[in-house]
């Protein structure tokens, strides 16, 4: 059964006008059914994975789908996975793979569809109740977001003295009951090209420049675009997303491929001039022209360029008013909407791109572990201590990266875009 097949009957017996809000799909429910049908009393279109999966067996495929769940997550026996997707072509087959993988290895999947999130939507309901099961596994391969938690940004959870405001981030980082990795926008080109890689190595890369943010006082950020930024680190510790995802509480992209920081809020002072491609609030683009931003004292203030810098521009007022609409609808703490305001604008990321088989092609899932580049995120930090609505990577291209230690001496990391072995 091809794979054409499978999705022109999926949307011509659920036309995406009349799309439901949510599918589940549980190992075994459907162990007699045919590959797709519509249940009256449900209401809603129901797979089974076990034959629909067979519209899924390009063979790059299934290897890329089992070095995630074998090697990346090392998915044992009898654990609950929860796979999270859309019903949109790319990542549903993708999601399949991944099922079928996850039953290879013995693990008992759920597979959840909802709708299509942007950053500034709201997760299903019933999809963050699945969260409630505590899954040791989580796996969101999305066409776009995963989707905010509703409960968790009105009331923030609390777990070992800090603030969660999703029930994912509580469970994974805070209480450490699951591990995870997730995929926005991925396409099946680039999943089968750029998870199957040599892992040692990629691990190797991220702790030594791990180690050396880590160590360092600040980081200087130049490129030949015109990015010349200082950024303060103290008090910061630095992330690698390596593909490793075997520990409880640990999680991060696939494909991989990167060091990450988040600076010391406040303390950003330059200039930043994207030149690869850019996140918006509801989607990524290639740049055809640079955008500027203008940073001080850890905030963009002010923004140029041509079409893309003003699209910018947009995105940041729309994070900014419906930050400040969120809190009236009590959608955000009383008192925080100001907050969430401000730091739309906050240099939330210093990232440094690690994967030798990504490329740019205006897919920032995969452009950020480039190398040859760095990027810069404008909104919400890794460290919980400067929220937003937001969280918009933008790429720089060949830049020189500069560790200053406290000693004040220099160490380089990156220059003109070559990783310093």
């Amino acid at each position: 059964m091809n794979k054409k097949s499978i999705f022109t009957r999926l949307y011509s017996i659920y036309p995406k006008s009349a799309s439901p809000s949510l599918y589940i799909v549980q190992a075994g429910l459907l162990a007699q059914a045919g590959p797709c049908w519509y249940n009256q009393s449900m209401g809603k279109a129901v797979y089974n994975f076990s034959i629909a999966g067979l519209a899924a067996k390009d063979e790059k495929l299934s290897v890329a789908a089992r070095i995630a769940v074998r090697d990346a997550l090392r998915v044992k026996a009898g654990e609950q996975v929860l796979v999270i997707s859309n019903p949109e072509r790319e990542v549903a087959l993708i999601s399949m793979a991944l099922y079928d993988a996850v039953e290879e290895a013995g693990g008992r999947p759920v597979l959840v569809f909802q709708p299509y999130k942007s950053q500034m939507d709201f997760a299903e309901d019933a999809l963050i109740a699945a969260f409630d099961a505590s899954p040791e596994v989580v796996i969101s391969v999305s066409a776009g977001k995963l989707g905010k938690d509703r409960k968790g940004i009105s009331g923030p959870y609390r777990c070992n003295n800090k603030s969660y405001d999703h029930i994912f981030h509580l469970k994974q980082y805070g209480e450490k009951t699951c591990r995870a990795f997730w995929s926005p926008s991925v396409t099946i080109d680039s999943f089968v090209r750029t998870v199957p890689i040599d892992y040692r190595l990629l691990k190797e890369r991220c702790a030594r420049v791990g180690a050396v943010l880590d160590e360092a006082a600040s980081v200087r950020v130049s490129a030949p675009g015109g990015t010349d930024i200082v950024i303060g680190l103290a008090g910061r510790v630095a992330k690698c997303d390596d593909g490793d995802f075997s520990a409880a509480g640990s999680g991060g992209n696939l494909p991989a491929g990167e060091s990450f920081i988040s600076p010391e809020n406040g303390t950003a002072e330059g200039v930043i001039v994207f030149d690869g491609s850019l996140s918006l609030h509801d989607r990524d683009i290639l740049l055809n022209s640079p955008v500027r931003c203008v940073v001080e004292k850890g905030f963009v203030r002010e923004i140029s360029g041509g079409r893309e810098a003003y699209e910018l521009r947009e995105t940041l007022t729309l994070a900014e008013c419906n930050a400040l609409q969120f809190e009236r609808e009590g959608k955000i703490p009383a008192g925080l909407g100001e907050i969430y305001a401000k730091n739309v604008r906050n240099i939330g990321e210093l990232g440094i791109g690690l994967n030798p088989a990504a490329r740019i092609s205006g897919n920032m899932l995969e452009d950020e572990k480039a190398f040859n580049t760095c990027h810069f995120a404008i909104g919400q930090n890794y460290d919980e201590d400067a929220p937003s609505l937001i969280h918009l990577d933008g790429l720089v291209k060949a830049p020189t990266i500069t560790a200053i230690m406290p000693d004040g001496s220099d160490r380089v990391i990156e220059r003109n875009g070559i990783l310093v072995e």
